[in-house]
């Protein structure tokens, strides 16, 4: 059997871990608004979901990924830009879900790698999915670009994954707007990418209402 031309580096393998559904950071227990929007009858079909999909990758660029590059650019600020996602993300939703999925990635990290960093930092009362993220990312030698790409990788994943289980779209449906999405990903990291703290901003006011309507839904499949 020949040997592979250009075999997989020790950080490929990392990556692939990191960006696989079976690691436990929770994503898959929340549709970032979908569900609300669902139930809406806002967002019922494949021509509905792909302006909430757009609209919500736009979102995390201008609202997630400046705190994802600011942490993986300067993790020992950590701390400070927990404190200011929390005071940021006032929709107590959205807010709540950040918090769950950054204290998850959090404990996945420092126990699947033996690390032990940031939580055991008395000054972090809040622990958010965005800097945590990034802050995570550069303590494993992730590249800064693929950092903020696996970024926008998982929230699109997520928002797909739970579109199939709304019965939205199917399986391979969901996968075909995944490969189709992938440039408007790379247009939001390419826009946004550079983007500072000065600049975080909520670009979608509808997505951010159907957030707080989450709670008031008289049956929910997801947590936000």
């Amino acid at each position: 059997m020949p040997a592979a031309t250009s075999p997989p580096t020790g950080n490929d393998w990392l990556v692939w871990q990191l960006v696989d559904s079976g690691f436990p950071i929770g994503g898959f227990a929340h549709s970032s608004g979908l569900e609300a929007a669902w139930q809406a009858a806002e967002v019922r079909h494949r021509e509905e979901l792909v302006p909430f999909l757009t609209a919500s990758l736009e979102q995390q660029g201008h609202a997630a990924l400046p705190f994802v590059a600011a942490s993986f650019d300067s993790p020992e600020q950590l701390p400070e830009l927990n404190k200011l996602s929390e005071a940021f993300i006032n929709n107590h939703v959205a807010n709540r879900a950040s918090r769950t999925q950054g204290r998850a990635l959090l404990t996945a990290v420092e126990r699947t790698f033996k690390l032990k960093f940031m939580s055991g930092d008395s000054r972090i009362e809040f622990v958010h999915l965005a800097p945590v993220f990034g802050a995570s990312m550069r303590r494993l030698q992730v590249s800064r670009d693929t950092a903020l790409r696996m970024f926008l990788f998982n929230h699109l994943r997520g928002v797909l994954a739970a579109a199939v289980r709304l019965n939205v779209v199917g399986p391979m449906e969901a996968q075909s707007l995944q490969h189709r999405l992938a440039r408007k990903a790379e247009l939001v990291l390419h826009e946004c990418g550079s983007l500072s703290l000065d600049d975080i901003a909520q670009t979608a006011p509808l997505l951010d209402l159907w957030f707080g309507m989450h709670d008031r839904l008289y049956s929910r499949l997801f947590q936000s």
